[in-house]
């Protein structure tokens, strides 16, 4: 029996396999999108997507621990989602593009 399209075209086929990512893109994505599955690391997006902030002023508005809140600073500066400048002594955290705000806004519109 053969193995026939409804709709699709083998060009189609073609042309999305071409651009369907590999398996280890599929991962990287996957680990993007895993920095957005915790309450807390959302909130702190969403709070540095309106001003930069330090960590004692983030655990102080989210109601956490200052060591949680670095903890999970340091989370989303591994992922590259943000970035921190030192002013003295106190680490001054923003969002490292812009993208990462868009992301936030385009999840607030699906809802």
């Amino acid at each position: 029996m053969e193995n026939k399209f409804l709709i699709l075209t083998e060009r189609s086929r073609l042309e999305i396999l071409e651009f369907l990512p590999t398996a280890k893109d599929l991962r990287k994505i996957a680990g993007f999108f895993h920095n957005f599955a915790d309450d807390t690391r959302l909130k702190i997006l969403a709070c540095l997507s309106i001003s930069d902030m330090c960590v004692n002023d983030l655990a102080k508005v989210l109601g956490l621990n200052q060591t949680t809140a670095s903890h999970q600073l340091g989370l989303l500066r591994n992922a590259g989602l943000i970035t921190f400048r030192r002013v003295g002594k106190v680490m001054i955290y923003s969002l490292q593009k812009k993208a990462v705000n868009d992301i936030m806004l385009t999840a607030v519109q699906c809802l």
